[in-house]
């Protein structure tokens, strides 16, 4: 029989396993190598916003305005003028730091109690982080010596300083709690070390790989800083459940009597083939990023599409040549209550309890699948009232973080103060009469001649109202007529525009992923019924996950049993890479299960049976997986920033709900009403080339001996 494109790569790399494990070896170390020396580049202010906001960045960076990093420090006292004191001895500390330039008078409160000083840091804003700990330091050695006074700082620099070191201590905590995580879980799920190490060295590997080929990338494309997380917590998963499915189908098949090469070109030839299948998926999917016109969303394509490309190399070549190398060692070290592989054989073993649950749905389809997808909607159903905004530093740590403490206190004492909309005005003759008088209605602006470029500093005491009348009115008003353009710059403008570009991509993103599922899914199973059943079930999955993230981080149901809050909105990325995601990833199950059922409908079961069948054979493997990738996700739900959080959170709960109420219960059920429907191709798409679903070929017959010796 003719072997597919996953059995020839399966085979090739059995017959050449010192060549596979060595060359993938060497790429891993180089490409590590390699990107680790060049760096990563993270993108500009510019580069990652949209609309006004992104083109007023854009006209101070060609002009040369880099912007410093400005600072803010409230001091505060029980009694009127009694931060005086502090605030010199503050001003005498600052100066001798060397960093800071612009220190200003402080500026009493009403109350007379506090004092808000500002000050900028010297040097470019980007490296601002990197130079502030003498000011912080300043900061603290005030604070300790004037115990009646309370002191809170908050500012570019040291918000990007906490943002860093805080990012890399969640890096950490990830890497080094996801890891283990999977590690017990596969020791559970193989009952032995070997076979518990495998997915688990070459999903770390694949990571290492993509690490260094994104940071070569970002030299071209440039980088949100959290796009290395993303990178982790995407390809760790991925790999780890890519090398699962390939392995449990080459333990199982050696446990049903197959021998060795038998058994991995099995493997190869259905399980490597819907490996295949999935990581082009996936991969295209991702693609679907470009067209949301952001920069951010471009970085997370080329990010989850390296990962999962290499993740997916190393499941079809290196993981079938270890298989070959090690044979039998693939159980060494087991761990004898965890191997529980009976005599006859895993394939009875491993469905034994789908199989259990399975025979309700599939006699009683009708009420399955109306209540499975009553459930569904019921969770979705907080998702109708999502709000989205890019969330500020303040919201992103909690409120009871110190960040969050200084701005909250900052901000109600001083309206405006912490962010500030900036203005800027571009003209052909900035010193024109009419502009200048334009500028003179303004309190607080810089006039930079030599550019033509002119900045207005502009409080938002109520937000978004603010920015409203700035941009619709006020602006119009002053600049109309005069042949100067404004545009609005600053957290509330920049977050406003990102979310309305945002708005305006998700239909062409949404509509680009749905075809290429309908697609893939036409092209894999020759079925429009099944592609249109997959784009269904999918959209359920992301529903169901919109309307959980809602309820747990907008309005804040539970939140606290993660250890996180509410904070009345949902980052404004969020919804549009859930749902890119969930699409992508949604396919290892959906081709994996829905594969193993044409493969027993193909040796002539019919649809129930066959539904019965596939959903047994890959109960284990779907459910090994789930476990990994839930874990996974999870822990990114335990971070300290909240749109970490609310990715975790969102992507585990929708795998949970993909790997038992769509697989278990709503894809049988769906596909037991449907019969034998869900295989018609229409007489025109009957030329389509077809993948084959059948084993390759059936091998020696099963042998109880080499049952319990493999097994």
């Amino acid at each position: 029989m003719r072997r597919n494109l996953a059995a020839r790569i399966g085979v090739w790399s059995a017959h050449h396993r010192k060549t596979a494990i060595l060359g993938w070896l060497l790429f891993v170390v180089l490409a590590a190598g390699i990107g680790g020396a060049s760096g990563m580049v993270e993108m500009t202010d510019a580069e990652n916003g949209a609309g006004d906001s992104a083109r007023a960045e854009q006209i101070l960076s060609d002009a040369g305005l880099s912007h410093r990093a400005g600072e803010l420090v409230m001091v505060s006292s029980e009694r009127p003028d009694g931060w005086r004191t502090a605030a010199r001895e503050l001003a005498t500390a600052l100066g001798k730091t060397g960093e800071v330039t612009g220190l200003k008078a402080p500026v009493p409160a009403e109350n007379g109690k506090d004092a808000l000083i500002t000050f900028e840091m010297k040097g470019d804003a980007a490296t601002a982080s990197d130079r502030v700990q003498p000011v912080l330091d300043a900061v603290e050695g005030v604070q300790k010596g004037q115990p009646d006074v309370t002191v809170h700082q908050f500012g570019d620099a040291s918000a990007g300083k906490w943002l860093g070191d805080l990012l890399s201590d969640d890096f950490k905590k990830a890497e080094f709690t996801a890891v283990p995580l999977a590690l017990g879980i596969l020791l559970v799920a193989f009952g032995a070390v070997v076979a518990a190490l495998l997915p688990v060295g070459l999903a770390l590997t694949a990571c290492m790989a993509a690490f260094g080929l994104l940071s070569l990338a970002s030299h071209q494309l440039h980088l949100f800083q959290t796009t290395y997380s993303v990178m982790f917590l995407m390809g760790f998963a991925v790999g780890v459940d890519y090398c699962l499915f390939y392995l449990r189908r080459e333990r199982d098949e050696r446990a049903a009597g197959r021998d060795a090469e038998t058994a991995l070109r099995i493997a190869a030839a259905t399980s490597g083939r819907s490996v295949l299948v999935s990581g082009l998926t996936v991969m295209v999917a991702m693609a679907g990023m470009f067209l949301s016109g952001l920069l951010l969303f471009k970085g997370f394509a080329v990010a989850t599409i390296i990962v999962v490309f290499i993740a997916m190399m190393g499941s079809v070549t290196v993981l079938p040549a270890l298989l070959s190398w090690l044979g039998d060692r693939i159980d060494a070290g087991r761990v004898p209550l965890l191997n529980r592989r009976s005599k006859r054989g895993a394939k009875k073993e491993s469905g034994r309890i789908a199989g259990k649950l399975l025979r309700p749905v599939l006699s009683s389809p009708k009420f399955f699948a109306a209540a499975s997808v009553v459930v569904l909607l019921v969770l979705a159903a907080p998702a109708l009232g999502m709000k989205t905004e890019s969330l500020g530093l303040e919201k992103q740590f909690g409120s009871h973080s110190e960040l969050a403490v200084a701005y909250r206190h900052i901000s109600e004492t001083f309206p405006g103060g912490p962010a500030p909309a900036q203005v800027v005005v571009e003209a052909d003759d900035i010193e024109a009469p009419a502009v200048r008088k334009a500028l003179d209605g303004f309190d607080k602006v810089t006039v930079h001649r030599a550019q033509n470029v002119a900045e207005i500093e502009v409080p938002m005491e109520r937000g978004k109202a603010d920015l409203t009348e700035l941009r619709e009115h006020r602006l119009p008003a002053a600049f109309d007529g005069t042949g100067a353009r404004a545009y609005v710059t600053g957290e509330t403008a920049g977050s406003v525009d990102f979310t309305a570009q945002l708005k305006s991509g998700i239909a062409p993103v949404f509509l680009f992923i749905a075809a290429v599922t309908f697609l893939v899914m036409l092209f894999c199973f020759r079925s429009y019924v099944i592609a249109v059943t997959a784009i269904l079930l999918n959209l359920l999955s992301v529903a169901a996950a919109y309307g959980v993230m809602v309820a747990v981080f907008q309005h804040g149901w539970g939140a606290s049993l993660i250890g996180s809050e509410g904070v009345g909105a949902i980052e404004s990325w969020m919804p549009l890479f859930v749902l890119v995601v969930l699409f992508g990833l949604s396919m290892d199950y959906h081709v994996f299960v829905v594969s193993r059922i044409r493969e027993a409908h193909g040796r002539g079961l019919a649809t129930p049976a066959a539904i019965d069948e596939g959903i047994r054979r890959t109960a284990g493997a779907v459910t090994g997986a789930a476990v990994i990738m839930v874990a996974v996700f999870a822990v990114f739900g335990t971070l300290s920033m909240q749109d970490m959080q609310q990715m975790g959170v969102g992507l585990a709960v929708a795998v949970l709900l993909d790997a038992t109420i769509v697989r278990m219960v709503l894809l049988p059920s769906v596909m037991a009403l449907l019969g034998e429907r869900n295989w018609r191709t229409p007489r025109g798409l009957s030329r389509l080339p077809a993948l084959d679903h059948s084993e390759p070929e059936p091998g020696p017959a099963p042998d109880p001996v080499g049952a319990v010796r493999h097994g």
